[in-house]
């Protein structure tokens, strides 16, 4: 027992002198940015990026307050960028640490990103920005330091995430470990098209069948993926493969299509070439989700060779990655394939569009000039440690001063996206002469377009509604005050209905694909879509019919909107069907149409995309936004102090769940995936606003 107590006393000794050292050090900010300093074990130096080194980590906050972590790793990462000077690292926590706040993951890995090759500094934080204002799920965090090494200043480093599944990163399904015979295999896995062919024999990657891509397994990972699930996820990646490349590829249901994720697909597409990343097709990270065949795209990670920094192929402010990257041996013969789709370019060509229109040139110039200005006295010390005018890894220019890299990128966005929304638009089939319009249909139902219309079934007497994700049309009980279940009805030009739900903003839609005709009975359930008055699947013609009923009928499918099988329960399903004869008696087809309740001017304003600008009844400009990346819902002004009134927040239900003032953000991250509507009193208007979190 006495050698016990004097065991446990040297340790209290030992902590005592660890602590006591740890107050002692100066631990100070050199600029405006946070700034780190990490001490490994007795000094030693980070030589390996396969071992691990022992240290501890002091973070200087912007606010001067100083956090201590006593127990982590650090070693080497990265490929060609681990060969240079200035090196990036790799850390791994003890414990998991929210090691950048709110909105981030809470994890033990974390990265230290050096981006030496690029002079800017903010090719990757720029990327991550791009890709949450396209709209990709999940986008690495960015969040610059000063770093200190072992009592010597190494420069300028960005925090970002590892690449991995977790809340906030990549936030899949994660599944069962061990494995039992009711789990569910089919999700999630995040997978990596790696031209370095990074995976060892066995369980932690495979080369697909038609064109040999490596693709590395990530999650699970190599000790803990059975066999059952790497046959399985090597399987669904096979099979798409093998449909893409198929004489049949573009088929709408055998080919690749329902393997695929179509947005995602689209906003990751777009930013790789937006980015100019030669290694977009190099390196290329997608998921699948878990009951779920598609393949999904993403997160974007490794661009400091992005935006014209690769002297190797030079200028690329007017040509495609998908013609001049590194990718030719990897993902770029997925990506040449794509192209051969007209589906497919003309998915990308609206998407770019969308963006472009958006402002997606000036976005992303606000963001290079305000990520400058950040720098601008970290990048001066970081550039006296290590020089700015001479070539570290592949940049195409060398300049004398920071501000003309700066000066370099902004010339490289203001030039590229123009070129790619002309070259995108070069692949678009032509268009072949359009027969000439009909007189625009008369009506037969007159619409209010203030009026909140309820549409009932005839039989059941259930509500045209939303089901639980908000994705797909169902049928429920009614439910007057229930914003779902009213839908506000717009005449167009040809003599068509445009339908949107009032709580969402999205419109009815029929998404029946192939060459349907009026009989053509396919089943498909009617949806809900982003807003878009020129496209004929949202285009409803209401047909009147006896007793004052209604059809429903849609123009591009020519179908009918059917209460499948008549089924009065909660969810029943409303499907795109056959319209004829029969669509004046048959009650699954016939609607009642009644006004639930009236809009006035600046309340329940619809707002798709979660933010709405302040109009001139207010003395000041404010917006509201919902960041979804970092689950946080809040105002911005120019002067916060003024947002002095209270917010609520509900659920589609119209339940509350939060109120909070407006000069503060309200943290979402436990709220479940669905609709909410915020709200807020101002000058004694009520203003109201929607999102799909």
């Amino acid at each position: 027992m006495a050698v016990r107590r004097k065991t446990v006393g040297l340790l209290v000794v030992f902590l005592c002198l660890f602590v006591t050292h740890a107050v002692a050090q100066e631990h100070v900010r050199l600029t405006n940015l946070p700034h780190v300093y990490i001490e490994t074990f007795s000094g030693r130096s980070i030589t390996s990026k396969d071992n691990y080194v022992l240290a501890r980590m002091w973070m200087v906050s912007e606010r001067d307050s100083v956090q201590f972590f006593d127990s982590l790793e650090i070693r080497g990462r990265g490929n060609a960028t681990w060969g240079l000077a200035k090196k990036p690292y790799k850390l791994k926590f003890h414990e998991k640490e929210k090691l950048l706040g709110k909105g981030y993951a809470n994890t033990k890995k974390w990265t230290l990103l050096a981006n030496h090759g690029d002079k800017s500094l903010i090719r990757n934080a720029v990327t991550t920005a791009l890709g949450q204002f396209v709209g990709l799920k999940f986008n690495p965090a960015a969040k610059f330091v000063d770093l200190t090494l072992n009592n010597k200043y190494v420069g300028t480093y960005q925090f970002s995430d590892h690449v991995d599944v977790r809340p906030h990163r990549v936030n899949v399904v994660e599944q069962d470990l061990p494995l039992t015979e009711e789990s569910n295999i089919t999700g999630g896995y995040l997978l990596e098209a790696d031209g370095f062919a990074d995976f060892q024999n066995g369980r932690s990657g495979f080369y697909t069948s038609v064109k040999s891509v490596p693709i590395r397994i990530h999650y699970p990972d190599e000790d803990d993926i059975q066999t059952s699930q790497y046959r399985y996820i090597r399987n669904s990646v096979y099979d798409f493969e093998q449909r893409l490349f198929a004489a049949d590829f573009a088929d709408p249901v055998d080919g690749y299509r329902p393997r695929v994720d179509s947005l995602s697909l689209a906003d990751w597409y777009v930013t790789c070439e937006v980015s100019g990343n030669p290694d977009a097709f190099w390196s290329t990270y997608f998921y699948k989700q878990q009951d779920d065949d598609r393949l999904y795209w993403g997160p974007l990670w490794d661009n400091d060779i992005a935006y014209g920094n690769d002297n190797r192929i030079g200028d690329t402010r007017r040509q495609l990655m998908r013609d001049v990257g590194f990718g030719s041996t990897v993902l770029g013969p997925w990506a040449k394939r794509l192209w051969q789709d007209e589906w497919f370019v003309r998915l990308v060509n609206r998407r770019l569009q969308q963006v472009n229109d958006a402002g997606l040139t000036d976005f992303m110039l606000a963001k290079v000039d305000s990520l400058a200005q950040l720098l601008q006295r970290s990048q001066q010390l970081n550039y006296q440690r290590w020089g700015i005018s001479t070539r570290t890894l592949r940049e195409c220019v060398l300049y004398s001063t920071y501000d003309q890299y700066i000066s370099d990128l902004r010339s490289y966005i203001s030039a590229h996206i123009p070129y790619l929304v002309e070259t995108f638009a070069s692949y678009l089939p032509e268009k072949p002469t359009p027969e000439p319009q009909p007189d625009p249909k008369v009506p037969d139902f007159q619409a209010d377009t203030l009026a909140c219309y309820a549409i009932r079934n005839v039989a059941t007497g259930t509500a045209f509604d939303l089901d639980a994700g908000a994705a797909n049309v169902c049928a429920n009980a009614p439910d007057a005050d229930s914003h779902s279940q009213q839908w506000n009805i717009r005449p167009l030009a040809c003599g068509y209905m445009h339908i949107t739900n009032r709580l969402t903003g999205q419109a009815l839609n029929d998404p029946t694909t192939g060459e349907p005709t009026a009989t053509t009975a396919t089943g498909t359930a009617l949806n809900l879509a982003p807003a878009d008055s020129l496209d004929t699947r949202q285009q409803w013609d209401i047909v009147g019919q006896s007793g004052g009923c209604w059809n429903l009928v849609n123009r591009f499918s020519q179908h009918a909107a059917n209460l499948s099988g008549g089924n009065a329960a909660n969810g029943a399903r409303i499907i795109s069907y056959t319209s004829d004869e029969r669509n004046s008696t048959s009650n699954n087809r016939l609607w009642t149409i009644a006004v639930a309740d009236r809009l006035t001017d600046g309340i329940d304003s619809i707002v798709p995309d979660g933010t709405v600008d302040e109009g001139p009844e207010a003395d000041f400009d404010y917006a509201l936004a919902y960041d979804a990346a970092g689950a946080r819902l809040h105002f911005g002004a120019d002067d916060i102090a003024r947002l002095n009134f209270m917010v609520r927040l509900y659920d589609r239900s119209g339940r509350l769940l939060r109120t909070f003032r407006a000069s503060e953000s309200c943290d979402l991250s436990a709220l479940p995936r669905g609709l909410y509507v915020v709200s807020w009193d101002l000058r004694g208007r009520r203003h109201s606003a929607k999102f799909l979190k």
